[in-house]
């Protein structure tokens, strides 16, 4: 078993750092109150408690990944592109959090998960050319915002239109 050299847990710690803080924030933002209880949700919507299983897995996937890519990336200027891409990410995950359940604008977050499926589309286009591997494991991310998309705009659709609280 080879050592590991001193500067590579670094990576590892701050990929592993920053989900949890994305993650953390989340959740705090995340508040199924009433306001929540009381929308229309489609009969296909997925339950509740699968939610926190399947982000806590696409987060651990995007922190391997990004490490991944961080190993494979040749220069500074690759590296802090993929801290850019990753920082724009996990901002607009978390805002679109605050839209959504902070705000009560469903109508607002569904316009700014646009944003948050492009970012994960780009990380994903990004990461190609540094490790298919670390792509691959974004897929997860893409597909489930992509559902979560969905959802997001039929609940609009049932429950429009929305006022500021």
């Amino acid at each position: 078993m080879s050592k590991m050299r001193p500067l590579e847990w670094r990576p590892i710690a701050a990929a592993g750092g920053a989900a949890l803080v994305v993650s953390g924030l989340g959740a705090v933002v995340t508040d199924l109150s009433p306001w929540y209880y009381a929308l229309r949700k489609p009969e296909w919507q997925p339950p509740d408690w699968l939610f926190a299983p399947v982000w806590t897995t696409i987060f651990a996937l995007a922190a391997i990944a990004a490490v991944l890519a961080w190993r494979h990336a040749t220069s500074s200027g690759m590296r802090q592109r993929l801290v850019a891409l990753f920082t724009v990410n996990a901002v607009l995950n978390v805002v679109w959090s605050c839209l959504f359940f902070r705000l009560h604008r469903p109508d607002f977050a569904a316009i700014e998960v646009i944003a948050l499926w492009l970012s994960i589309a780009v990380l994903f286009g990004a990461l190609w050319s540094l490790s298919r591997m670390a792509s691959w494991m974004m897929l997860p991310y893409l597909v489930w915002v992509g559902f979560a998309a969905f959802l997001n705009f039929t609940i609009v659709r049932l429950n429009a239109p929305f006022a500021s609280s």
